[in-house]
């Protein structure tokens, strides 16, 4: 992201301002955005700094983030509007419910969790550790070996792909699609050669979806997919844009959140040795998953646009309140390293008695739908992870990141599994 306030004269304070906005959004920032994250926090205690040049507020605090978040006055979505008008990513976009609010999100919403529900989750849990110890099965144990490539990327495709219904042939395909889908949300403008790879994949992506949801409506077949386009809720059903857009949803945030937590849970650990013992002696503690969460956070930060007065608590304990038309920067990662709330926030605690209260999977009417698949995904793997490679050993400190602040997650990981 550029600087919209490049060229405006400051006063010292606002330098200061300026200057920790933009380190933020500085590819250097990404291994380590937490730093970042402080000193935004540092220059407004209560949790809450507005920066009129960038039109933004940035909310730091766990308090606001979660009441923004909860609030009914938060619209979701506006990257839509900063997007050109009619392109292939911005239709596949528009009919994602989570670009919409209010009745049309909660009609969108009700839809796809009809089809998506706990039970159907919980099934899938002997698909994970199948899918998982096929691949550990795989990976060598007398040399390094990208996690990523070995473990991270192909585990949640595979697992949702499954769960939709989607053939394994196509696995290179869709993991393709999700990654194009990644960059748009994490932001690609600027950049033509990423925007014109995104705009052939989304309209890979429709066609193949379209013809795929006709398919399943004339001929039902096991899987999300097809319940999905069945659901209905009194008389009315997904449309054909609704069920693509939202399947590739349910593909790209199904892959994304899991195959960068788990390299980068993994990065935290090599760095806290102590956890990964602890780890390694209760392998099913029943908090493993959260505070991973609450550490890593894959989706660091989120925007609302409120369209109210909003008055709530600071991190100060004082009143405040974020003005009607306000654009919110929703930063989840600082949220969940809040010292306020979080004591001690960049410790692995396994014995943390409030990791769930993290925001990783943001709140209110926009919480994740597949919140509990990535919960049983990420304790899977840590659990075969701590069993079978209790020696495991991060063989590269410094991996390079993947050029996305908002899905943040290293682009590999080298390990060596028998330590």
């Amino acid at each position: 992201m550029t600087n919209p306030a490049a060229q405006v004269e400051f006063t010292p304070e606002q330098q200061r301002v300026q200057a920790s906005v933009q380190a933020l959004w500085h590819p250097q920032t990404i291994p380590d955005p937490y730093p970042a994250y402080a000193a935004l926090r540092d220059l407004n205690p209560p949790g809450v700094l507005p920066v009129p040049e960038w039109g933004m507020t940035f909310v730091t605090s766990h308090a606001v983030n979660s009441a923004v978040l909860r609030s009914p006055l938060a619209r979701s979505g506006a990257i839509i509007s900063q997007m050109p008008g009619d392109t292939q990513a911005t239709r596949l976009l528009q009919p994602m419910m989570l670009f919409h609010n209010g009745p049309s999100h909660a009609r969108l919403r009700g839809l796809v969790q009809a089809a998506f529900t706990p039970r159907v989750v919980e099934a899938q849990r002997e698909l994970v550790q199948a899918v998982l110890n096929d691949l550990l099965d795989a990976l060598p144990t007398d040399r390094d070996v990208d996690l990523v490539a070995g473990l991270a990327a192909p585990l949640p495709a595979r697992v949702i792909m499954r769960m939709l219904g989607l053939r394994g042939d196509d696995e290179a395909k869709f993991m393709r699609w999700t990654q194009s889908v990644a960059d748009l949300l994490g932001g690609a403008e600027g950049n033509p050669d990423l925007l014109a790879r995104i705009e052939a994949d989304a309209s890979e992506m429709r066609a193949y979806f379209r013809d795929l949801a006709d398919e399943l409506r004339a001929h039902p077949q096991p899987g999300l997919l097809s319940a999905m386009a069945a659901a209905q809720d009194g008389g009315e059903r997904l449309s054909s844009d609704e069920l693509l857009s939202n399947a590739v949803l349910l593909l790209a945030a199904g892959h994304e959140t899991t195959s960068n937590l788990i390299p980068g849970g993994l990065l935290e650990l090599a760095r806290q040795p102590q956890a990964w013992a602890a780890l390694v002696a209760r392998p099913d503690h029943p908090n493993v998953a959260d505070e991973l969460l609450r550490v890593v956070s894959p989706v660091q930060l989120d925007g609302r646009t409120l369209t109210g007065d909003l008055t709530t608590t600071g991190a100060d304990g004082q009143p405040i309140t974020l003005p009607t038309g306000a654009h919110v920067q929703t930063l989840l990662a600082a949220a969940n390293r809040d010292p306020g709330v979080f004591p001690d926030p960049d410790r692995i605690d396994w014995d943390r008695p409030n990791s769930a209260r993290h925001l990783a999977f943001a709140a209110g009417a926009h919480y994740c739908l597949g919140a509990s698949l990535a919960r049983l995904e990420i304790a899977e793997v840590y659990a075969a992870l701590a069993r079978r490679s209790p020696g495991l050993t991060v063989t590269d400190p410094t991996p390079p990141f993947k050029a996305n602040l908002v899905l943040r997650g290293p682009q590999e990981l080298k390990v060596r599994l028998n330590g």
